[in-house]
């Protein structure tokens, strides 16, 4: 037996209608034939994915790393094994992405689960990557030492986890990010894995999501948000698992918590479609005023987003030789826009002051809204004047 969840209250259908009404803003703001900059914001939510995922585990990774690891190229600063893991993580996420474009063809089974984990796991062969976990597993309190929360035996992991596939390839009408949902809990709590087990759990939540045509993986994962909330995401883990193997308590806690994640991610990113869409008309102008090719926008739009500007990253977005790729960057900092970095092979650019001031001026207020608590205060009936009474408002 493992969880499952039964019919939802009203308010989660609600809040789930709202998170379909984001998504599709959100699946036709990123469409690439709408706009150029939708690869740019692809790869940094890729990366913000990665991050989130593994800062859950301890492995603590700049954004110029995960960029890195998103653009295939060597990190400058990095511990060998933090490298390791999120090179093995974005594998994995790799390979979830190309499952996710032929989704008709794909059944879910042990053989992928097991290869997504070795993906993961490999540069640690004691951690038994790509193999079910031989014995007990417990988590402990890296503070109290205290363990928090134990596995089931792991005589029964093989049919647990078979059960798991099962119910992902099984049809059912329950939503599909409740599904998802479902999937991350299920494996979260049977623990099948000697280690990885969070980000494996994280990863098939996403990969159940983009087999189903959500949106691409890059834009449906809410690994960021997750890496952004830890304590929020280990308590309502703590508070559905109760410290051990209990499929027959309710999930609907874990469901909650992964619809205002949803939500609030959608939110996010379409904040950040307007932002940069912003950034871009800004920079047009910016390339216009000095008369430049306009392909140094791509340069310019990832510094201003306070990435490192590299050569070979940027000759490879936009297709040209190395000497160009270096009269380029030259010019945007000689105009002021773009400063330079080290020496030699560890040349790069980042954003001037000028450049931070115009990508200052495209941002929008960030505001974080709980879905559940709007739908509250919509129906909560308006409190009626008492004739005779003023009321008076009252300092926020």
């Amino acid at each position: 037996m493992i969880f499952t969840v039964k019919a939802l209250p009203t308010e989660y259908l609600q809040v789930l209608d709202n998170i379909k009404e984001l998504r599709e803003k959100l699946r036709f703001a990123t469409s690439d034939s709408l706009h150029r900059w939708s690869g740019l914001l692809a790869r940094t939510s890729y990366a913000r994915a990665i991050i989130g995922s593994n800062t859950i585990e301890g492995i603590n990774v700049s954004m110029d790393a995960a960029m890195a690891a998103v653009d295939r190229e060597p990190p400058e600063k990095t511990t060998d094994e933090d490298w390791q893991a999120i090179w093995g993580y974005r594998e994995a996420m790799d390979y979830i992405i190309q499952l996710s474009k032929e989704p008709a063809k794909y059944q879910h089974n042990l053989g992928t689960l097991l290869s997504l984990h070795y993906m993961m796991l490999k540069y640690d062969q004691s951690k038994f990557p790509g193999r079910l976990r031989p014995g007990a597993i417990h988590i402990t309190n890296s503070t109290t030492q205290q363990i928090v929360y134990e596995g089931p035996d792991h005589e029964v992991v093989p049919g647990l986890v078979d059960e798991l596939i099962a119910s992902l390839n099984a049809g059912n009408d329950q939503p599909i990010i409740v599904r998802a949902a479902m999937a991350h809990l299920n494996l979260t709590m049977i623990h099948p894995f000697k280690d990885g087990n969070g980000r494996m759990a994280r990863a098939l939540q996403t990969m159940v999501l983009a087999r189903e045509g959500i949106l691409a993986p890059e834009f449906s994962s809410i690994e960021e948000y997750v890496g952004g909330k830890p304590q929020d995401y280990y308590d309502v883990l703590a508070e559905v698992g109760q410290g051990a193997w209990h499929p027959e308590r309710d999930p609907l806690p874990w469901i909650r918590y992964c619809l205002i994640a949803h939500y609030r991610q959608a939110m996010t990113l379409l904040r950040r479609v307007s932002e940069v869409g912003r950034l871009w008309n800004a920079l047009e102008g910016e390339v216009k005023k000095h008369k430049l090719n306009e392909r140094v926008i791509f340069a310019l739009a990832d510094a201003a987003m306070g990435l490192q500007v590299k050569n070979p990253t940027y000759r490879k977005q936009v297709e040209i030789s190395n000497q160009v790729a270096k009269i380029d960057l030259k010019k945007l900092a000689d105009l002021g826009l773009l400063t330079p970095k080290g020496e030699r092979r560890g040349r790069h650019y980042v954003a001037s002051e000028d450049l931070s001031t115009i990508r200052k001026a495209t941002l929008l207020p960030r505001e974080e809204f709980d879905p559940f608590k709007e739908l509250e205060s919509k129906s909560s009936p308006v409190q009626q004047e008492i004739p005779g009474l003023i009321t008076v408002p009252q300092n926020k």
